[in-house]
């Protein structure tokens, strides 16, 4: 009499899947503690939310992204490289297998990501804590950069009927592929809205005050 043999089914959310996410808790955990270390107790909700994003921002893209690119260069790939790093970006390569394959353009993106979002990310930091209203420029300079990269992330593989994304299940489409990557669209859109209103208030009011000079 035969035997018939039963396999289990791979289970999605793995212990990899678990420290992953774990990670980015634990960025945004030092991030909120670095507002509250660096910016002055006068700081307004918007200036520490502003402080505890580009903090978190900042992170990601140095030691999340920054790993990626490393083992995406010189030859190098995820899919056969091997270390902690190693193994969370093959979590998400099941979502998104272009980063497993060193994808020139996605190398192309992070080159501009960790290089310069990343410090610029860390000036802007810096002028939070002072104060400095000229942060707004650089705000608008930066959000622009990273709604531009998701655009560019993404749009080709839409347009080529996504052959390389994994929608399959709850965990892949919408934590690895919408919120990890929505977050960096909805919060970089809030931040140009509100730095627009200040560089517009201010032009504004030197355009009265010199309008009022000439009268």
């Amino acid at each position: 009499m035969a035997v018939l043999e039963t396999t289990e089914p791979k289970s999605i959310f793995t212990l990899v899947s678990l420290f992953s996410l774990l990670g980015v808790l634990g960025i945004s955990t030092v991030a909120y503690g670095a507002s509250r270390a660096y910016l002055p107790k006068r700081a307004t909700r918007t200036e520490r939310a502003t402080f505890i994003w580009l903090a978190f921002d900042a992170l990601i893209h140095f030691f999340y992204e920054g790993s990626w690119l490393w083992l995406s260069m010189f030859g190098r790939q995820v899919n056969t490289s091997t270390g902690p790093l190693a193994e969370m970006w093959k979590e998400y390569t099941l979502a998104d297998a272009r980063w497993g394959t060193a994808d020139p353009t996605v190398v192309s993106l992070e080159l501009l990501t960790v290089l310069g979002a990343g410090p610029l990310a860390v000036y802007i930091l810096s002028q939070l804590a002072r104060g400095d209203p000229a942060r707004h420029y650089w705000i608008v300079v930066i959000c622009t950069g990273e709604l531009y990269g998701g655009w560019m992330t993404f749009c080709p593989e839409w347009l080529t009927g996504s052959p390389s994304l994994d929608t399959s299940n709850l965990l892949y489409l919408w934590v690895y592929l919408f919120f990890m990557n929505t977050i960096w669209v909805v919060v970089p859109s809030w931040l140009m809205y509100d730095s627009y209103g200040h560089i517009a208030k201010s032009l504004r009011a030197q355009q009265a005050l010199a309008t009022l000079k000439q009268q």
